[in-house]
């Protein structure tokens, strides 16, 4: 039996029994695998745009379920799969903004789908932007402990969309007025009260702070955008301090 990682097994609990998946970026595809082996989707598709990691998926295949014909794509993006052919995409471990260009290089195929399973590397924010300015619902989020590093987990439908969810158009707070650091930081992380909050926005200020050593530190730069940058920083620690103290409030 395959045995997945916390962040593909956190990705995984996203499927719900009977909905068929294309992972999109598959590399070794156990996801995809793992879910098949264990009946949740009868159907699953593994695509990518590059045949090495094809490859590592044939060579997992061939060394757990040899005798099965798993669907194996070649090709960039959504291009591999047609409209409406599957109910769930996963996209995970690529940038936020090739994320949101996959998914904007057609948008009547990413919105024929039930929901949207993604983890970006970064550029989260940005993600989320194209998102809510392209009429989709984020309806659940989650971070998710992998080595040192935590990764954030984002799931998304179309508008309207009837998902096995059943979540309404109203679910989430971030799907509502919003300031610049929603878009970062989910309000979801903090309405679900999420485990690894208070650490995920430590590792943002102590990043913000080394940012602020660096500018101080920095020789030979106009005067002026290094006082313009140090007062960016400084006013984003505060605001991330703010949100440090909300988080441990209601932990």
């Amino acid at each position: 039996m395959i045995r997945l990682s916390h962040r593909l097994e956190t990705i995984a609990n996203y499927i719900s029994k009977g909905e068929t998946v294309a992972d999109i970026g598959t590399d070794h595809g156990f996801l995809p695998i793992s879910l098949w082996e264990r009946g949740i989707s009868p159907k699953v598709i593994l695509s990518d745009v590059k045949e090495g990691p094809l490859e590592k998926a044939r060579d997992n295949i061939q060394k757990y379920f040899p005798d099965n014909p798993f669907d194996i794509r070649l090709g960039s993006g959504l291009n591999t799969i047609g409209i409406g052919e599957v109910d769930a995409i996963v996209i995970a471990g690529m940038g936020g903004m090739l994320i949101a260009d996959i998914l904007a290089e057609d948008l009547e195929k990413t919105k024929s789908c039930q929901k949207i399973i993604m983890q970006p590397r970064n550029a989260q924010e940005k993600l989320r932007n194209w998102l809510l300015f392209n009429n989709f619902i984020i309806y659940d989020e989650v971070l998710v402990q992998e080595g040192k590093y935590i990764c954030e987990i984002i799931a998304a439908r179309p508008a309207g969309a009837s998902g096995a969810d059943g979540v309404n158009e109203e679910s989430s707070s971030l799907n509502k007025k919003m300031n610049p650091l929603d878009l970062e930081i989910s309000p979801i992380l903090f309405d679900k009260k999420d485990p690894l909050l208070v650490e995920f926005l430590e590792n943002k200020i102590r990043i913000e702070n080394k940012i602020i050593t660096d500018i101080k530190n920095g020789a030979g730069k106009n005067e002026l955008k290094r006082k313009e940058a140090l007062e960016a920083s400084e006013s984003r620690i505060q605001l991330l301090q703010e949100l440090l103290k909300r988080s441990k409030r209601e932990k």
